[in-house]
């Protein structure tokens, strides 16, 4: 008798939670109160919910023009001040809204913290150009380097960068001077020693000859920063061309 008593209780609540659900969903179910752009709709859940099928794209697009995006309010209004970084949404390969925006405040706040946007939603094209989105850092290193993000960065990480400086020469003393005195052009796997008035190429020879070296093109094979003792040189032979690439090509 108590059993069945303990089961009615139990099937009439799970009946009131369920009207209370659909009823008054933005109270029962809701992660949180919705953005400030987005208050108007606190409680009307389903203009932007499809029941049992989460929130669809073309919800988000019925009032986002992709077009429109970053530049207009979704009124029609002209934004002002720089929207460059808003205007990459018509650059995407597919409309997937809730991948990077969560409208509830306790969804923002964790997708925030776990770093949600994935490159690879951009077209290829778009890929090269991180001045679009990305203001360029503005140490004497990055100004130097110019827009060439992809030689060091990658896509899914900003750091750790790809290429460590001292794992091929340590920029120490008079080297850690402009990038074009080693580095002709924009090509950085590349590299000459002599751009510099301290190494032209009849010294360097004379220099190298008298020790009895003959291979002394590749200079970061044997000499990884500017103490001319600490030499690694592993007694190989061979020719070069004074302009070289780097050990890892």
């Amino acid at each position: 008798m108590k059993s069945r008593i303990v089961l009615r209780l139990l099937l009439a609540n799970l009946a009131v939670i369920a009207v209370l659900a659909f009823a008054l969903p933005h109270l029962m179910v809701s992660p949180g109160p919705l953005i400030a752009g987005h208050r108007d709709l606190e409680t009307d859940c389903f203009a932007c919910h499809t029941s049992f099928s989460g929130t669809p794209a073309s919800k988000c697009i019925d009032c986002h023009k992709v077009e429109q995006i970053g530049r207009f309010t979704t009124k029609g209004e002209a934004k002002s001040g720089d929207v460059t970084k808003a205007a990459f949404h018509q650059k995407l390969s597919q409309a997937e809204c809730v991948a990077c925006h969560g409208d509830h405040e306790g969804v923002v706040k964790y997708r925030r913290a776990t770093g949600r946007f994935s490159h690879a939603m951009l077209e290829p094209a778009l890929l090269k150009q991180c001045a679009t989105c990305h203001t360029a850092p503005r140490d004497t290193l990055h100004r130097q380097i110019g827009s060439d993000c992809a030689s060091c960065h990658r896509p899914e990480r900003w750091k750790p960068a790809t290429f460590d400086h001292a794992r091929f020469f340590i920029l120490d003393r008079d080297h850690n001077v402009a990038c074009a005195t080693c580095h002709t052009g924009t090509d950085y796997k590349q590299y000459t020693c002599y751009g510099c008035h301290e190494h032209s190429r009849a010294k360097i020879a004379e220099e190298h000859r008298e020790e009895g070296i003959r291979d002394f093109e590749n200079c970061v094979r044997c000499h990884k920063s500017a103490n001319e003792h600490d030499i690694r040189w592993d007694g190989k032979e061979g020719g070069g061309s004074g302009r070289n690439r780097r050990d890892d090509d």
